[in-house]
């Protein structure tokens, strides 16, 4: 795996929303080299002959039987709601309209 380079670092800062200085760029170019080497080193280990594994301790889980249960009564469930509608709990919009601020409190 070849070294990054500087348009590399660029995009990657750009796709992570980060504003970086030149010296920034010149030092993550050459510590995101490093970390990839690491990357070369592990993925250089043969792993043919070794079990997968789920947790790093050996441990039993223990399920419970999946059984259908009543729901918790609506009423109940909304009690400490700020803001609900009938059944409903009312939440700020993640992406606001045209004219509007996402607050949930336009009608």
């Amino acid at each position: 795996m070849p070294a990054l380079t500087r348009s590399e670092v660029e995009e990657i800062a750009l796709l992570a929303r980060l504003h970086l200085e030149p010296e920034e760029l010149e030092r993550l170019e050459r510590e995101l080299g490093v970390i990839l080497e690491h990357f070369q080193t592990i993925a250089a280990v043969d792993t043919a002959g070794v079990p997968a594994m789920v947790h790093a301790v050996p441990m039993d889980l223990r399920l419970r039987v999946d059984v259908a249960e009543p729901s918790l009564a609506a009423e109940i469930a909304l009690a400490g709601a700020p803001r609900r509608e009938a059944d409903l709990l009312v939440v700020p919009s993640s992406i606001a309209q045209p004219g509007r601020t996402g607050t949930g409190t336009e009608p």
